[in-house]
């Protein structure tokens, strides 16, 4: 068995080659920047050098795909450096690229990463199945990404209907390995790491915060199951339990200081603009927002249950976050954006263009009953690089 993986360096990606493969398979790693490929666990892999936004990419990829039993596509830029390539391109168009090279290389089964951000916002504490519209947030750059993902998932498996196509929606994907990739996102460089977790510090977070987390492990072994099974359709990943403000200020600091959503969300706003520090407002606003997730089906149909509770999964990413822990790959061990006075640090994730509905028509909901092409199960189809 070929299996080629994109984005095979990022968080899944690297908890993928590290623990969802026991028998051996060929082995495709696609990565913009290659790692280290004697190190584990990319030296398990064949490494192609691709940026798949590239124009030019699609020819590239084909050949990388030519034989393959699946592509894994988790290649996708959540939050990148001002210097980094454009949001889009890496992600609409790479995705586009992708695709097209599954299609001509003859790839008969496809696996994507969406997320638990792609659906439209429900009631609160509303756990969501996989037939939930996947609309997205319109505010959020993120969100609204993989809305537009999800589409061009139902258009290709439309057009395609030999091709199996299966789509994971994990909520949030955390392990000690991504603890300075997400500090790189969520963090300013002048806030020592060595305080989280200690007893005094406040931690600033509002009321009513819900917040879903899963151990890429645990990804990574449904996404191996997919593939073992041929399984086709939407699959949501979460652990239980749901974590609150006060989980979270437990876990990262002393105390929770309770802060209104609009007071944080206009702060983030202005020191994201002065470059103080990196999360951008519309994160914010989808972590108030995203929809929690019933895991449901991919424990009744997969067989999956994850090993690690959030709680486990939460306190892990803490205790790497603080022992100032990177990744064995250039995406899991970021290097300091330069930083200057009054110019962002990250790409803006602001987006106000909203996702198109029919008119006259319900939303677009989260799959069928029937699955991808032809399937039994769903309609077909994170941190990444």
């Amino acid at each position: 068995m070929k299996i080629v993986v994109t984005g095979a360096s990022g968080n899944v990606g690297t908890a993928l080659l590290r623990s969802a493969f026991p028998d051996g398979p060929e082995l495709v790693g696609v990565a913009r920047r290659r790692p280290p490929h004697e190190r584990e666990p990319y030296d398990r892999a064949r490494w192609v050098a691709c940026d798949i936004g590239e124009p030019t990419a699609v020819a590239r990829l084909a050949e990388a795909f030519a034989g393959a039993d699946a592509v894994v596509h988790l290649a996708w830029a959540v939050h990148p450096h001002r210097t980094d390539p454009p949001l889009t391109r890496t992600n609409a168009d790479g995705t586009a690229n992708v695709l097209r090279a599954v299609a001509e290389a003859g790839v008969r089964h496809v696996v994507c990463a969406s997320s638990a951000a792609a659906y439209t916002p429900a009631p609160r504490w509303r756990r969501v199945d996989e037939q939930w519209p996947c609309d997205g947030l319109p505010t959020s750059a993120y969100s609204r990404g993989k809305a537009q993902l999800e589409a061009q998932l139902d258009e290709f498996a439309q057009r395609h209907p030999v091709i199996r196509v299966a789509r994971i929606r994990p909520c949030a994907v955390v392990q000690a390995d991504a603890a300075a990739e997400l500090g790189d996102w969520l963090f300013g460089r002048w806030l020592p790491r060595a305080v989280l977790g200690r007893r005094g510090v406040p931690v600033p977070l509002w009321n009513g915060l819900r917040l879903q987390l899963v151990h890429a492990e645990d990804v990574a072994v449904a996404i191996g199951s997919i593939i073992e099974q041929g399984a086709g359709g939407a699959f949501n990943l979460a652990a239980d339990p749901v974590l609150t403000a006060a989980d979270l200020a437990a876990t990262f600091g002393g105390f929770r200081l309770a802060v209104p959503h609009r007071v944080l969300t206009a702060g983030a706003g202005v020191s994201w603009r002065l470059g103080l520090q990196p999360l951008h407002p519309a994160w914010l606003r989808l972590a108030d927002r995203a929809c929690l997730l019933d895991a449901e089906r991919a424990g009744r149909e997969l067989g999956w249950r994850p090993r690690y509770d959030a709680s486990a999964a939460c306190a892990e990413l803490a205790a790497a976050m603080r022992a100032r822990r990177a990744g064995p790959s250039a995406p899991l061990a970021p290097q300091p954006p330069a930083l200057r006075v009054g110019r962002p640090t990250h790409q803006s994730q602001r987006s106000s263009t909203r996702v198109p509905v029919a008119t006259g028509a319900e939303p677009r909901t989260g799959g069928s009953a029937r699955g991808a092409g032809g399937a039994p199960g769903g309609e077909g189809g994170e941190p990444l690089e």
